[in-house]
C-alpha cells in the first residue's frame, strides 16, 4: 500500500511539474505585418479619478473594499484602498520604477501581499510598449512585447480596437493574465488579474466613469 501511494505521489508530482513547466503559445492565428511599432494602454490615462469596487483573493482569504487610483504625474498614480465604509485599508503611490507605501492597514502589512500589489499595479499601469510581432485570430489581433525576460501578449478587439487582455509570461512561462471590458481607449469597467502560479486574483468593477 505504501508503496503505491508513493508511486501515486511521484506521478503527481511529475504531473505538476510538467504542468507549471508548460510554456505559454499561441494557437489558431495567424502571422500579420507589423501595423503598429507600439501598443499603449491608455485606461488609467485621464487625470480624473478611476473608482472601483475591489474584490481580490489571497489564499483563499477574500478582501473587498473600494479601490481609487489617480494619475497625480505623467508617470506615477496614487493608490488607494478603502472598506466600504471609507476606512483607509492601504494607499501607496507607484510608477514604472517607484513605489511609495504611504499607509498600510497592520492586517495588509505583509511583504508578500505588499510585493504582489506592488508588481501587478506596475503591470496594470504600464503604459508603452514596442511591438516585436503581430498575429491575427478570428476575434483580435495580438502583439508581442519583449522585455527582459518577459513577453507580453496584448490584444485588441478586431471590432473595436480596444486592448482586451495582456498576457504576461516570464521565461516563456505563463504568470499574470489581465482581462479588460471595456468601451472607451481611457476606461476599463470591469478588470480582472488573475496569477497563473499563485492563488491569487483582484476583480474591479466600475463605480464611477471617467470620460
Amino acid at each position: 500500500m505504501r508503496r503505491f501511494l508513493l508511486q501515486n505521489f511521484l506521478c503527481s508530482l511529475i504531473f505538476l511539474l510538467f504542468v507549471s513547466c508548460k510554456t505559454y503559445q499561441l494557437t489558431d492565428v495567424k502571422p500579420i505585418p507589423n501595423s503598429e511599432k507600439t501598443v499603449e494602454n491608455l485606461f488609467f490615462s485621464s487625470n480624473k479619478d478611476y473608482v472601483y469596487k475591489c474584490q481580490m483573493e489571497v489564499y483563499g482569504n477574500d478582501i473587498s473594499g473600494i479601490l481609487i487610483i489617480k494619475k497625480i504625474s505623467d508617470s506615477t498614480h496614487r493608490i488607494v484602498m478603502t472598506t466600504d465604509f471609507g476606512n483607509k485599508m492601504i494607499d501607496f503611490e507607484i510608477s514604472e520604477n517607484d513605489f511609495k507605501l504611504n499607509y498600510v492597514l497592520p492586517d495588509l502589512d505583509k511583504k508578500m501581499v505588499i510585493n504582489f500589489l506592488k508588481n501587478d499595479f506596475q503591470e496594470l499601469l504600464r503604459k508603452n510598449y514596442s511591438v516585436n510581432e503581430s498575429f491575427q485570430d478570428n476575434l483580435s489581433y495580438i502583439f508581442t512585447s519583449k522585455m527582459g525576460n518577459k513577453i507580453y501578449y496584448l490584444r485588441k478587439n478586431s471590432n473595436n480596437k480596444l486592448l482586451s487582455q495582456i498576457v504576461v509570461t516570464k521565461n516563456k512561462k505563463e504568470k499574470i493574465d489581465f482581462n479588460f471590458e471595456a468601451k472607451t481607449p481611457t476606461f476599463a469597467e470591469k478588470i480582472e488579474i488573475q496569477h497563473k502560479d499563485f492563488k491569487i486574483s483582484i476583480k474591479l468593477f466600475q463605480i464611477t466613469e471617467t470620460e
